[in-house]
């Protein structure tokens, strides 16, 4: 089977030490594909030179919203000119995330616009992060049309989903899938259709149930995919078949 994970933070410390043997692991289980996106500007030139170098590795480039301390006005123009220079395949992460408190929602919503701007203008697809957001993320998408995308960790509702596959993005399920009480999110990814599902692991965040309170790896996507075709009784082949292209779909992967 080959297998996508679409989110994937194998460019950060926490794999510093031992990256090239979690790839190697990763690969021997069939996750052949990650798109890895950026956090903060000032990582955005070792993730690029990260992608470059191994294969099966795609960049995505953005300013996550929780990390506002980190971002200032002038890296939405660097982030212009490396989505000319460099041509990531996504913008992201980036979105609202109003579970965290303390963080400045007008702030929030100013960079994501920003860069929502620049995906619109590139037309390039993002990847979303939303947290108790998802109707401010989608009242923004309606104000700034993008090229679709995926929403990372997808946990809104079943009329949220339908606004978001309307607009032409995946959704993205992952380890909480393997937890038999997130009910909801289970159900979701059981009526979600089959062509609007994407595949991720987060990691090294999000850890599966097999590895709980343990770095998350991208060789547990085999877990996430499992749990998966047991929510929707399809076999775990059809599933990674139709996920994997799914991805391909939307980052306009050949």
């Amino acid at each position: 089977m080959e297998l996508f994970d679409t989110h994937c933070h194998i460019d950060v410390a926490a794999f510093d030490p031992d990256r090239a043997q979690v790839l190697e692991r990763a690969r021997a289980r069939g996750v052949r594909h990650m798109l890895v996106p950026a956090i903060d500007a000032a990582h955005w030139d070792r993730l690029l030179g990260l992608c470059e170098r191994l294969p099966g590795l795609y960049p995505a480039l953005g300013m996550h919203p929780v990390f506002l301390a980190s971002h200032r006005e002038g890296h939405i123009a660097r982030l212009e000119a490396l989505v000319a220079e460099r041509r990531p395949v996504a913008i992201g992460e980036i979105g609202l995330d109003h579970f965290v408190r303390g963080l400045d929602r007008d702030a929030q919503r100013k960079l994501f616009e920003a860069q929502l701007a620049v995906a619109r203008d590139a037309q390039l697809p993002v990847v979303l992060h939303v947290r108790k957001a998802h109707d401010d993320v989608l009242s923004c998408l309606r104000r700034i049309p993008v090229p679709g995308g995926t929403v990372h960790a997808f946990s809104g509702s079943e009329q949220q989903a339908g606004k978001y596959l309307d607009m032409g993005f995946k959704l993205g399920f992952g380890g909480t899938l393997t937890w038999e009480r997130s009910r909801k999110v289970r159900h979701m990814a059981r009526i979600t259709p089959a062509d609007a599902i994407v595949l991720e692991t987060d990691a090294p965040d999000m850890a599966v149930s097999q590895h709980a309170g343990e770095r998350n790896s991208p060789e547990y996507l085999v877990y996430c995919l499992n749990a998966l075709a047991e929510v929707r009784d399809e076999p775990p082949e059809t599933v990674a078949a139709y996920t994997t292209a799914n991805a391909r779909a939307v980052f306009r992967l050949s």
